[in-house]
């Protein structure tokens, strides 16, 4: 792979030059002020790309951003591909920020309100809209919402004209692809053009890269290498059920499939 052409290509959408841009606490707090219509007062970078583990053997989640301001969790995501999922993810991180935020047999009352934001480069529910909002609400009565302090947002890069806010349309122009003249997306751009000169982070996404690239390649082999033993196993079998509907002697049969396939005595009798 041409890993100088893969830094200089790289985009807003993509997640490792999104969350090195949202480093930038002026920019970060300005994307949420303007994406949420909130106001930001100081956010705290809690820890880039944040992973969570709760159990050792239980599904981690990684996190892009995911900053605090006082009584709130921001976790925003840049979503590229449409995996159809996104409503059970929404769900999955939501819960995942909740157990990460209070610690064992605190009040419930310390959960802080937490946004799960997903920036998106298509339509996560093809209605056309540049954002959906989806906060708890009251199947008989939809006037009475639950006030849990959650709340989940999709953005849609697609729709982007469809957006009320000039800023957040730019933003979402911008993400799709396109040139804009919006100060806020040039603040962004500026940013942008200072990372890809930052020497050290280009090593960092190279590096990244290469490992993925292996861990790919380990993959593909074990599962080359499970497919072989699959093959033999079942080769095994089917001549072992071969000899004993002809009738073949156990012993025999032992002494054949571990010629054939070169087995020990006690894997053979495993099979058999």
């Amino acid at each position: 792979m041409d890993y100088q052409k893969a830094w200089e290509e790289l985009q807003i959408k993509d997640d490792f030059l999104f969350a090195k841009v949202m480093r930038d606490k002026k920019i970060c707090a300005a994307l949420i002020e303007r994406l949420l219509g909130t106001k930001i007062k100081d956010i705290i970078y809690l820890e880039e790309e944040k992973k969570i583990d709760i159990k050792w053997d239980a599904k981690s989640v990684r996190l892009d951003v995911y900053v605090e301001d006082g009584n709130r969790v921001f976790n925003l995501e840049m979503q590229t591909t449409n995996q159809k999922n996104l409503p059970y993810r929404s769900r999955y991180y939501q819960g995942m920020i909740d157990l990460n935020t209070i610690e064992k047999g605190e009040s419930y009352r310390k959960l802080k309100e937490s946004y799960v934001i997903f920036i998106c480069t298509f339509d996560p529910f093809e209605q056309g809209k540049a954002k959906y909002t989806f906060e708890n609400l009251c199947v008989e009565d939809k006037e009475l919402r639950l006030k849990d302090g959650t709340r989940k947002i999709f953005l849609n890069a697609k729709g982007y004209q469809n957006a009320e806010e000039e800023d957040v349309r730019e933003f979402l122009k911008y993400v799709n692809g396109e040139e804009s003249d919006n100060i806020f997306v040039k603040k962004i751009e500026n940013k942008v053009e200072q990372i890809k000169s930052n020497k050290e982070w280009r090593q960092e996404y190279m590096t990244m890269l290469m490992r993925e690239a292996e861990i790919r390649e380990q993959s593909r082999e074990e599962g080359r290498l499970e497919g072989r033993l699959e093959g033999v196993e079942e080769g095994i079998k089917g001549m072992v059920l071969v000899l004993k509907e002809l009738g073949v002697p156990t012993q025999t049969i032992l002494s054949q499939i571990q010629e054939k396939f070169h087995l020990s005595q006690e894997l053979a009798r495993k099979y058999l």
